[in-house]
């Protein structure tokens, strides 16, 4: 490949990206749409200014006068975009994390000004729109753990050091055709490398490592269709998730088969437990708990 071919792929691939860039610049200002990190936007006109001046000096033949000029205006814009990088490194706390199976991903952005943190929703690998506000002011501490391909339990400590867990939820169980509540089916005890879950009509019980807690349906919050957190004086202690093996069995006489995920709520370091049924109690009504 010859330096004029190079040179002409390069100029289209810099005109391509700078046609990208401004369709960005409308889909944000419209449809709130962000790249997952923010840095990616001066990132690509980095390499837009960096493709055009290589091409035009590929394609022509530029005085000498004319390239030290380029090489300075190139050479500013470039420092001037990697500054803004920086600025925004220091304005904004960012997390991108891909799930193992690298088909979902976990996108928070926290303004280290306010502390206040937003949870994204995806688009597209690149492109993300804010779905929530973190309901406490943080401090810049967060711990992030994926339960399953599908299930992304956030740690944090708000500004008050108290301790919360926000659960991000990308699939569903059981076909995924109506809205489930978690608490109803996992009705029944559930044990596991020392821990154990009871699900009764009047809330849950958690037994693990010494440390037991009841908790009525007003302190289980849920988040989507597959996942819980469990409260007290309005601090998170444990996220329950569902397996991608469990089944609910609702609709037929058989008690939940697979795996559920009971995961602590700490900043140090601890680690999910699975946990299989023992006991099913799939009779009795239970009050549908708050969720996200």
């Amino acid at each position: 490949m010859n330096k004029k071919t190079i040179g002409r792929l390069l100029f289209i691939l810099s005109i391509a990206l700078f046609i990208f860039q401004m369709g960005y610049l409308f889909l944000h200002a419209s449809y709130e749409l962000e790249y997952v990190d923010n840095r990616l936007f001066y990132a690509f006109n980095i390499l837009i200014v960096a493709g055009m001046v290589v091409s035009i000096f590929l394609l022509f033949t530029i005085p000498k006068t004319w390239k030290i000029v380029s090489y300075v205006t190139a050479g500013i814009l470039i420092l001037l975009q990697g500054g803004l990088i920086l600025n925004q490194s220091q304005q904004t706390k960012q997390i991108v994390s891909f799930s193992p199976d690298m088909k979902n991903q976990f996108v928070l952005k926290e303004d280290r000004n306010t502390g206040e943190a937003v949870y994204y929703r995806t688009y597209y690998r690149i492109f993300a729109r804010p779905k929530e506000v973190l309901p406490y002011k943080t401090q810049g501490e967060f711990k992030l753990k994926w339960l399953e391909n599908d299930i992304a339990a956030l740690t944090y400590k708000a500004s008050d050091n108290s301790i919360h867990q926000y659960i991000g939820t990308y699939g569903a169980r059981d076909s995924g055709i109506s809205y489930t509540y978690v608490g109803p089916t996992i009705q029944g005890q559930w044990e596991g490398n020392g821990a154990r879950v009871d699900s009764k009509p009047e809330g849950i019980s958690v037994n693990y490592n010494g440390k037991s807690g009841q908790y009525s349906w007003d302190e289980v919050v849920q988040f989507g269709t597959i996942a819980i957190v469990l409260m007290h004086d309005g601090e998170a202690e444990w996220t329950i998730g569902l397996n991608e093996n469990f089944q609910s069995h609702s609709n037929d006489p058989k008690p939940p088969s697979g795996e559920i995920t009971l995961y602590p709520a700490s900043m140090g370091k601890v680690e999910p437990v699975s946990l299989t049924i023992v006991e099913s109690k799939k009779s009795g009504m239970i009050t549908s708990p708050g969720f996200f």
